[in-house]
């Protein structure tokens, strides 16, 4: 497991955290707690179970609809959090592809958390923006 301090550092190096202070980053690591996923260990199972947020600090995850591999996500990447936002089942699989190292934020937690740090926010929606427009078909 790593110090605090370098969790610190390693959030600071990450784009959802890149505006926040260094006071910021200290409380969001008290926030999250640090959890380990061996390769080929199921994260979400999709319609079933997933309460948490997710943040790849190392290693790499395949996400799966109705067993296809749609794409990967890896370090500075994120997920579950439409399942928590939405409060239903996870609409994907997510399989660690490599041994995986996430922060996790769990779901009653998130909401307090997306308003305590509006620019974690903005990020987010960003990258769901980016999201979507990748895989959204244009006619």
């Amino acid at each position: 497991m790593a110090t605090r301090e370098e969790l610190i550092d390693l959030l600071a190096g990450l784009a959802l955290f890149a505006d926040l202070t260094r006071p910021q980053l200290e409380a969001v690591v008290h926030s999250l707690e640090e959890e380990y996923f061996a390769e080929g260990q199921r994260v979400l199972r999709q319609g079933l179970s997933g309460s948490n947020l997710y943040i790849i600090l190392d290693g790499e995850a395949a996400v799966q609809i109705d067993g296809k591999q749609r794409t990967t996500l890896g370090k500075g990447d994120f997920f579950g959090e439409i399942s928590v936002l939405l409060g239903e089942p996870p609409n994907a699989d997510v399989v660690a592809v490599r041994s995986m190292r996430c922060l996790v934020l769990a779901a009653t937690q998130v909401e307090p958390f997306l308003l305590a740090y509006p620019h974690i926010t903005f990020r987010m929606l960003q990258a769901e923006a980016r999201r979507v427009r990748t895989t959204s078909v244009w006619r």
